[in-house]
Parts: C-alpha cells; sequence; structure tokens
C-alpha cells in the first residue's frame, strides 16, 4: 500500500523543486524527485546530494529545456536523445531529467527495450526497495512520498532488497548485483537472504557486462569506510572469480607436516582495511589489494624453511600493468605509483629485521622517491598479526626506520635523486658519443652516493669522475 506523506518542508531547502515543479505545473507533466536524493535524505547523508534525479510522466528532455531556461541554462544542458534524457548543472548539483518508462529484457543483452511508462513502471524498473521512493513535485502532491515497495522500512531495518522477484531483477541486468554489493557496502547494510541467494544464482552472468561498468562499481567498493566488508560478499556471491579471479586464488590455507601458511585472501583484506583507516588514497588501498597478488605463483614448501613466497614482490609488481589493463583502471602513473609499491613493499621491512644502514636507507629513499611515505604507511598496514605484542614491535622498529629516513634524506637529498653531473658535461670531459660508456660512469656515480662512498654533490661527483675516467682509460694523468 502506498504511504502518503508530506515532505515539502525537505524540498524547500533547495528552490530547485519549486521551480522544477511550476515548470512541471505549467507543461501539465506529473513530475517527481527519485533516487537517491529521496534515500540520502532518510539516511542523513545530506553531503551526497550532488545529484538529483527528476522523473516525469512525458517528455523528460522536454522538462528539461523549460527548465534550463528558467535558470538560463539553455546553452549548458546536454542532450543524450538515444536514452530520453537530459542534464545540466546548477552550482555542484546535477540535476538529470528522464521520462518514465517500463523495460523488458533480452538474455542475451543487459540492454533494455524501453518504452514510455508511467511512475509505477519507473519504479518497478529500480534496482532496490531503497532506492523506489520518491518526493511528488507538482501543487497538488509537492513533498508526498510515494513509497509502493516500503523502501522506509528497509531503510530502518538497513537491509538491501529488490523491489521484484531478485532472480528476474538480476537476470535482466547483472550489474545490479554488483550495485547491491556496493550499496551494502557504503551503507552497512544487510543483503536480505533471498536476494543474496539471487546474486549467486546469477552469478555468471556478470560476464554479459562491460568492464567498464563493473570497474566503476569495484572502485566505489574500494573507497567505502570498510572495503573489505564488500569484498567478502563479492567473494561469497561467487561475483569475485568473474571479475578479479587473482583475488580468489588468495583464499586457502594449505597445511603440510603441521605447517601452514596464512589465509592470504582475508590478510589482503586486512591490509585494505588498515590502509582505509588512515587514507583516501584510491591508488594506495589498490596497492594494498595487489601487495601479495603474486603469491599463489610463487608458493612452495621447504622441509627446512617452510612455506615461501620468494619474489612474489617482483613476479607481483609485473602482473599489476596486465591487472590494471583487463581491469580497466588507468594505464599511467597511477599504474605506475602502484606497481612500485607492490615492488617495494617488502623493503622496509627487511630493514627492520636486521641491522639499519645508511646505505639500505638511501637506497630504499632513491627507489620510492616522493612515495616513500605512503610506502611506510602500506608497510604498517601489512603488520596484520593476531599476536599484540609482536605488531607492537614491527611498528616500534618501523619509527626506526623512518627516523632513520629522515635522517638520511636531510644529509642526502635523495628522495627525488637526479646525478649531479649530467650526460652532456660527460661526453664532453671524456670526448666520447652517446652509448654505453656514459650510462656505465653515470650508474657509477649513482652507486657510490647511494653506498655513501661520496657526497650527494657536483663537487664530489665530478671528482670521483674524473677518477673513474682514468681507471676507463678515457683520460690520462697529463689531462
Amino acid at each position: 500500500m502506498t504511504e502518503i506523506k508530506k515532505y515539502d518542508t525537505v524540498l524547500d531547502q533547495n528552490p530547485v523543486f519549486r521551480a522544477i515543479g511550476r515548470v512541471a505545473d505549467q507543461m501539465g507533466m506529473e513530475t517527481y524527485v527519485v533516487g537517491g536524493f529521496v534515500r540520502d535524505y532518510f539516511l542523513n547523508r545530506r553531503d551526497e546530494y550532488f545529484d538529483i534525479d527528476i522523473v516525469t510522466v512525458g517528455s523528460g528532455i522536454k522538462l528539461a529545456q523549460n527548465v534550463a531556461r528558467h535558470f538560463g541554462k539553455e546553452k549548458t544542458l546536454h542532450v543524450f536523445k538515444n536514452f530520453g534524457t537530459a542534464m545540466f548543472r546548477l552550482k555542484n548539483t546535477e540535476i538529470e531529467f528522464v521520462g518514465a518508462r517500463k523495460e523488458s529484457y533480452n538474455r542475451d543483452s543487459r540492454k533494455p527495450v524501453v518504452e514510455d511508462g508511467t511512475l509505477q513502471d519507473d519504479q518497478n524498473r529500480r534496482d532496490f526497495t531503497i532506492n523506489t521512493m520518491a518526493f511528488g513535485l507538482n501543487k497538488t502532491n509537492y513533498g508526498a512520498l510515494i513509497d509502493p515497495f516500503a523502501g522506509m522500512k528497509d531503510l530502518q531495518k538497513k537491509q538491501i532488497k529488490t523491489p521484484l522477484d531478485p532472480d528476474i531483477t538480476f537476470s535482466d541486468d547483472p550489474l545490479r548485483m554488483m550495485r547491491g554489493i556496493r550499496f551494502a557496502a557504503q551503507l552497512n547494510f544487510d543483503i536480505t537472504p533471498d536476494t543474496f541467494d539471487a546474486i549467486i544464482k546469477n552469478a555468471e552472468r556478470i560476464k554479459i557486462v562491460s568492464q567498464e561498468r563493473i570497474i566503476a562499481e569495484l572502485e566505489k567498493i574500494v573507497m567505502t569506510d570498510k572495503p573489505s566488508y564488500g569484498f567478502k560478499l563479492l567473494f561469497h556471491s561467487e561475483l569475485l572469480k568473474y571479475i578479479f579471479p587473482e583475488m580468489v586464488d588468495l583464499y586457502g590455507v594449505e597445511k603440510i607436516k603441521g605447517n601452514a601458511h596464512k589465509d592470504n585472501f582475508y590478510h589482503t583484506l586486512q591490509v585494505l582495511d588498515n590502509v582505509a583507516l588512515r587514507s583516501r588514497d584510491p591508488w594506495l588501498r589498490w596497492a594494498a589489494i595487489m601487495h601479495d597478488i603474486a603469491k599463489p605463483i610463487t608458493k612452495r614448501y621447504d622441509v627446512k624453511a617452510g612455506w615461501t613466497f620468494h619474489g612474489h614482490e617482483e613476479i607481483g609488481a609485473r602482473m599489476v600493468p596486465r591487472l590494471f589493463r583487463r581491469l580497466k583502471l588507468p594505464l599511467h602513473d597511477k599504474m605506475r605509483f602502484v606497481q612500485k609499491l607492490v615492488r617495494l613493499h617488502l623493503r622496509p621491512i627487511a630493514l627492520v629485521s636486521s641491522s639499519i644502514t645508511d646505505s639500505a636507507v638511501r637506497r630504499l629513499v632513491f627507489e620510492a622517491g616522493d612515495d616513500i611515505d605512503k610506502l611506510m604507511l602500506l608497510c604498517k598496514a601489512d603488520i596484520t598479526s593476531k599476536n599484540p605484542e609482536k605488531v607492537k614491535r614491527y611498528l616500534n622498529n618501523f619509527e626506526k626506520v623512518e627516523k632513520k629516513i629522515v635522517e638520511v634524506e636531510e644529509k642526502d637529498k635523495l628522495r627525488n635523486f637526479q646525478p649531479p653531473v649530467k650526460g652532456e658535461e660527460i661526453m664532453k670531459i671524456f670526448n666520447i658519443p652517446p652509448g654505453r660508456e656514459v650510462g656505465i660512469i653515470k650508474n657509477e656515480i649513482k652507486e657510490a652516493i647511494l653506498d655513501g662512498k661520496i657526497e650527494n654533490n657536483y663537487s664530489a661527483a665530478k671528482k670521483f669522475m674524473l677518477e673513474l675516467g682514468k681507471g676507463l682509460g678515457l683520460i690520462t694523468e697529463s689531462k
């Protein structure tokens, strides 16, 4: 039964709604604000009001054109005729208009056959009950809550539920399975048993959805306050094995002669949560996700050493570009950042385990560059032992490493290291062409600085270079 309750004071907090209602009345069009705005109002997520979805019975494009004209936004109105939608931005808010519609699906495609429909048709096609609620905008029903699927009750119960048969809902549009898990993760809601069972049943149909749409949902899950919750839902629903099988490969514990390794899937999720507590950087979170991604293919059992994962950091770093490419993540400096952190994530731990030398710290700072602080944050997050004393000991040792990093950085200025002597000067002094010898000299200067043999300045580097030239026969004593 439809619940009729007035929320006109809610709408009047933003004058755009009265204006849309007046224009709609002038055009004789039944009009509503639906979905996220209504849901987020009742969840007190007022900071989320950057998108407003308007549904009208009739042409959403015509309504948008008249509303845009009212606000003087005709020139910035974007019309998408193929989808029957139009939108414009008003200050920080994006307002999208669409005509009410009903949809039918072909099993082999997630693209629906769309027809004009009523508000009820439009609410029927929506993904979850908490997204079906609408406020009326016309004078006769301004602020009235239209809630045919008891979305308000599901908000109060903190549950994700489809308005119609979940099996049909997910089979028709498999992306809704990802959206359901994303909403559960963002809102910290439960997914009702019948809805989750339907996700499990239809998980394989995610393969007909474009990777671009899948990664858009996955990125939102990664950016939740506790991303492990969303990933656990993806795992148990079996969606994860279709969208990110390498992560599923991390799951499980193998035991030989009483020796067992940790479950690297749950370890990875704990590292991800630890990072999420300290940083909103999405790429640092992706580094947490991928830091142990090569452990399944490097896992070995040795009678003396037990379980080993030798080289997983280097092999994992090599896997990063391929994973980014397949997942449709950007192949630019952010990918290289993740690759760098995957490659280096064991280095600070190795320093903790041994005496900290200036040379080892110099090399770490040189290789990490400006990302040294984020690398250290990842390394701290990687300490997930259930033994609190062990965790405390490692974190205390990391503080010593960080202190040493500051000391070495202040003294040697290696964070963005550039050879003090340029290649052009090397060629001029030794009268040699570009080639292997120039590279050898530059590398020897770098190694001497990192080893602490010479200071990181031009004078020391040039003196070392001249001595090196003598040894290579490029310069004689007479010169």
